[in-house]
């Protein structure tokens, strides 16, 4: 048991390190380059303006850099490829068994998140050099969308055809039965998870939510003995938190596209992970786990369809965090509290999916 919790934390400590380090000189370089936006976006989701999100975040949305997301998938990769390293080309055991780079519980998730962080740094790269006006992103919603839905397809046949998974595990050990349409689902779910990579929009609360959600399922995956997945999820925990000790407020730079699109997507492969293959339900817990994501693209998704069907707002300004700051709350505050609402939640689903 020992040999196991050393697996999964010592990585989760390297990670941090790494990504500490790292941070100074990988900030000098996105200021030196400017790699901010050069103009605030004034166009919503809805093809709306933008004017109280502007009043909120103007200035700081052009003169703050993107491209943070490189701290955490970087970190984490460094991390996992120098402990692959190392427990090849040295004789200590101690090595070998911390080595956690795995076919069957660790290549699926460590390749999403390097995909994500790729196509999530080009969009950042697109929209630095754009003018800034767009919805979200250089690139369109729709193509983001289209480019997640391909690559949750490749995943969800890989675990339909690959891996027989024709279900979602359920309380009591049972298993709902999908059959075909468990590629549909796993794709849905995928694209759900990524929409609620809006929550990346105020100092210190993206950061600090991913990581109380990639916790939870670190927790999860030890529970069910997937301790190479445990410590996949764990050293993502770290990078994370390095990235968060910079981005408190003042944030030196912002996740972006290249980070909440890796972590997203990564997030809904761990989730299928500890479900029906690790003899759980780690599915039908995610919303609980994931649910500052959930009233987050909820509100987006309310406010979208009231302007439509009812012609008038239901928050200030969505997502819903700016509207808590719309109505004179300190970003410090809303962060803290949404953090609260994260742990809560992540404590929450955790003990549900611990539930037989």
């Amino acid at each position: 048991m020992l040999v196991d919790i050393t697996k999964v934390l010592l990585p989760a400590i390297i990670a941090f390190v790494i990504g500490v380090v790292m941070t100074p000189f990988w900030t000098g370089f996105l200021y030196r380059h400017e790699l901010w936006k050069k103009k605030a976006k004034t166009v919503a989701v809805d093809g709306g303006g933008t004017p109280i999100f502007n009043s909120l975040h103007k200035e700081k949305e052009v003169g703050t850099p993107r491209l943070g997301g490189v701290i955490i998938w970087c970190a984490s990769a460094i991390t996992i490829i120098f402990i692959y390293l190392f427990a090849r080309a040295t004789p200590f055991i101690f090595f070998d068994k911390l080595d956690f780079l795995s076919r069957d519980q660790t290549w699926i998730p460590l390749l999403t998140l390097i995909l994500g962080a790729i196509v999530g740094l080009f969009d950042d790269v697109m929209e630095i050099r754009g003018n800034g006006g767009h919805t979200a992103g250089g690139m369109s919603l729709r193509k983001r969308l289209t480019i997640i839905g391909f690559i949750s397809l490749l995943c969800a046949l890989w675990f339909y055809i690959k891996l027989d998974v024709v279900g979602i595990g359920f309380f009591g050990g049972s298993i709902i039965y999908l059959g075909w349409l468990f590629v549909p689902f796993f794709v849905l779910v995928t694209m759900a998870l990524y929409s609620g990579g809006v929550i990346d929009g105020l100092d210190g609360l993206a950061g600090g939510i991913f990581a109380t959600m990639f916790t939870a399922y670190a927790a999860i995956a030890f529970y069910q003995s997937q301790f190479n997945l445990a410590a996949f999820c764990a050293t993502i925990v770290g990078a994370t938190l390095a990235f968060l000790w910079f981005n408190i407020p003042p944030a030196r730079f912002y996740m972006s596209e290249t980070g909440s699109m890796a972590l997203t997507i990564t997030l809904a492969v761990v989730a299928f992970m500890t479900d029906s293959l690790g003899e759980g339900h780690g599915i039908i817990v995610l919303p609980v786990i994931a649910l500052p994501l959930v009233i987050t693209t909820a509100s987006v998704i309310i406010q979208i369809l009231s302007k439509k069907f009812r012609g008038k707002k239901v928050f200030l300004v969505a997502p819903l965090h700016h509207h808590f700051e719309a109505l004179g709350w300190p970003a410090y505050k809303v962060t803290m509290r949404y953090w609260i609402v994260g742990v809560v939640s992540a404590v929450f689903g955790v003990i549900l999916a611990l539930i037989r």
